[in-house]
């Protein structure tokens, strides 16, 4: 029997909610009838992201936090436990990189910064979140990473470190919850139209270097990261864990 893309009944919490990705994610997997929990900093964003979630009829919990302290992951499952009553799908978006430098002469706070945010954070997330989604026995857990993990990163080391660590973790967890109802893989986006390219679309030397080597020459969209977001959270994924989702629009495939 087909299994669809329907999230009825179904509780998400995606971090990074307030732009991009996150935003996209949270907005679709309202649409499909989860009820969603979003989290990010900006109160400000987050408030337009739950008004247009709840101007379909949707349900919207918002958390304002940042993922880098410490103390903010227990808060954050907690809040999104007491909104929606149950936790079955975490996607864990929040991340990025704001900076570049060759290894050599990086200073050791950046290094440190950027495995903060993308990756202890999450895990910290996942410690703070399992237990609630094993009792569901139905849960997903989306672990947003990047091609940078998978290539060569120079000048972003940290960056490809992190997320190369992330997959890694990925993989692990998955084995581990195996049995026990909760799904884990990874997403992995190519060069996406988002804040977090920036620096390169507008600069059109870097632009034209990194898309030639997109096969379909284009960058891609928030989107389309979205829908394969969806996919992975719900039952049409049903037998996948422990799993990398590349959507680069071919850039791996490459040589």
């Amino acid at each position: 029997m087909a299994r669809g893309t329907s999230l009825s009944g179904r509780h998400a919490l995606v971090t990074g909610a307030s732009r991009g990705i996150g935003r996209a994610t949270a907005e679709l997997f309202a649409a499909e009838g989860a009820d969603v929990a979003i989290a990010a900093r900006s109160a400000e964003n987050l408030a337009e992201v739950a008004e247009a979630i709840r101007a379909t009829g949707a349900t919207c919990t918002v958390i304002v936090a940042d993922v880098t302290d410490p103390e903010a992951a227990t808060r954050i499952v907690d809040e999104a436990l007491a909104g929606m009553g149950g936790l079955d799908v975490l996607v864990n978006n929040a991340g990025g990189n704001n900076f570049q430098a060759p290894l050599a002469t990086m200073r050791y706070s950046g290094w440190e910064k950027a495995l903060e945010l993308n990756l202890n954070s999450i895990v910290r997330l996942l410690q703070a979140a399992l237990p609630s989604m094993v009792a569901s026995g139905n849960g997903s857990v989306i672990n947003v990473a990047s091609v940078a993990g998978a290539l060569s990163s120079p000048y972003m080391a940290h960056y490809g470190a992190s997320k190369a660590a992330l997959i890694s973790i990925t993989r692990s967890v998955a084995v581990e919850l195996a049995t026990q109802g909760v799904r884990v893989n990874a997403l992995v986006p190519g060069w996406i139209e988002t804040d977090l390219t920036g620096f390169a679309r507008t600069d059109e030397n870097i632009e034209d270097a990194l898309i030639s080597r997109v096969p379909m020459k284009r960058w891609g969209t928030s989107e389309e990261i979205a829908s394969a977001a969806l996919f992975l959270a719900s039952d049409a994924s049903s037998f996948m864990t422990g799993q990398s989702l590349v959507v680069d629009g071919g850039l791996l495939a490459n040589p």
